[in-house]
């Protein structure tokens, strides 16, 4: 096979599928602990979204550092830090769980970052954005097991086999990473102090970066939601389940972008009725999911297959969009900077709707979501005038 599905690219595809493997299972185990232990929402959010708090930080410079110190050096130490950080899981607490998520944080910002820039660098024009979508891929197919597999060591109350499963994902993950090789990086320049502060200036400058980013950013609140609170929504609706749903979701993400990989656009161009299609499904995905309180299991699975068709087509879409229309001296930087919206949003929809969820309901909490969603839609109409101005310019500030 060629192209993104060329054996260098597929060994990546595996190393990725490892490595967000144990996530899976954090993603659905952390919540249902936090809450045996008498957690408040709130407390459960901060947790959670410490993991991508963290990574949002570290991602701009994530590319420099992997620059100078080499691609493979840096992967095993992310490696090994990855597996002290599952470690944690295995004999601490809540207050240790925070701690690993944000060791977990720091090992996802340089390994996300070194695969998915090597894709883009790698791939041809024409691939990229079937490469960005396969990565997407097989960092999201663990979901389609491992809340289930979860739920069951949950429901059986031996957290020793918990133990188990982790540390054996940790030591599978290392020993693959170990034995894999990269390509090293090109000597091209690490851009100085003032040239990242420039390109940061550049998420409000430039209209490209700024519409992507705010899409990315709201959208994945919506994301982070479902991900942290899905498993203690889901006993309140008769008949649903919070594995099966994250199942759906994860199932339909998988499904659509290896079948539709080849829809996304990857030509360049900014396709505002595509867009508006995209989050048009996340804002009835997250009524759906608020709704089913009163609708049943139904609706609820139904919010499933649409956040999942949503999730599945943003980020590939968006991020393939940004590698043309993006100065190329400043790519690197700032589609890491693009990213770091997405952490930023999942992390804040377990931080800032843990509280709402307090004051009011799950079911309300979803359905601002669906408000937020509806407010995205008309933020793109009204960037889109400012969108067609700049058609002809690349980025600002170059």
């Amino acid at each position: 096979m060629r192209g993104a599905l060329a054996w260098p690219f597929l060994r990546l595809y595996l190393l990725t599928l490892l490595y967000f493997s144990s996530n899976s299972i954090l993603n659905v185990i952390i919540p249902l602990k936090g809450e045996s232990l008498g957690a408040s929402n709130s407390a459960i959010g901060i947790v959670m979204g410490a993991y991508l708090f963290t990574t949002m930080f570290l991602r701009p410079w994530a590319g420099q550092v992997i620059y100078r110190q080499g691609p493979v050096k840096v992967l095993r130490i992310i490696l090994a830090i990855n597996a002290l950080a599952l470690s944690l899981y295995t004999f601490t607490g809540l207050g240790g769980y925070f701690f690993a998520r944000m060791l977990q944080g720091v090992c996802t910002a340089f390994f996300s970052m070194s695969l998915q820039l090597g894709i883009i660098d790698s791939l041809p024009e024409k691939d990229r954005s079937q490469g960005i979508s396969m990565y997407s891929l097989c960092a999201t197919m663990p979901g389609v097991i491992g809340p289930l597999l979860a739920l069951n060591i949950w429901e059986s109350g031996n957290m020793g086999v918990f133990s188990i499963t982790i540390l054996s994902m940790a030591v599978l993950t290392g020993a693959f990473g170990f034995s894999a090789t990269m390509k090293a990086a090109d000597n091209r320049p690490i851009p100085r102090q003032a040239d990242r502060q420039g390109s940061f200036n550049q998420l409000f400058t430039n209209p490209h970066l700024f519409l992507c980013g705010m899409l990315m950013l709201g959208s994945s609140v919506i994301f982070g939601g479902v991900t942290t609170f899905i498993p203690l929504y889901a006993g309140q609706i008769q008949h649903a389940s919070a594995a099966f749903y994250l199942m759906l979701q994860a199932g339909t993400i998988v499904a659509a972008r290896f079948f539709l990989r080849k829809k996304i656009p990857s030509d360049g161009k900014w396709h505002p009725a595509f867009i508006k299609a995209v989050i048009l499904s996340l804002t009835a995905a997250s009524l759906c999911t608020g709704l089913s309180g009163y609708g049943g299991f139904a609706v609820f699975y139904c919010g499933a297959l649409l956040m999942g068709l949503a999730q599945a087509m943003l980020y590939p879409t968006l991020t393939t969009y940004l590698t043309f229309v993006l100065p190329e001296s400043k790519r690197n930087v700032l589609i890491g900077l693009f990213i770091a919206m997405a952490d930023l949003g999942v992390s804040l929809g377990g931080v800032l709707l843990g509280p709402v969820a307090d004051l009011l309901s799950y079911s309300w909490m979803y359905i601002f979501c669906a408000m937020l969603g509806a407010g995205l839609l008309l933020f793109i109409s009204r960037q889109q005038l400012k969108l067609k101005l700049n058609a002809e310019v690349p980025a600002s500030g170059t």
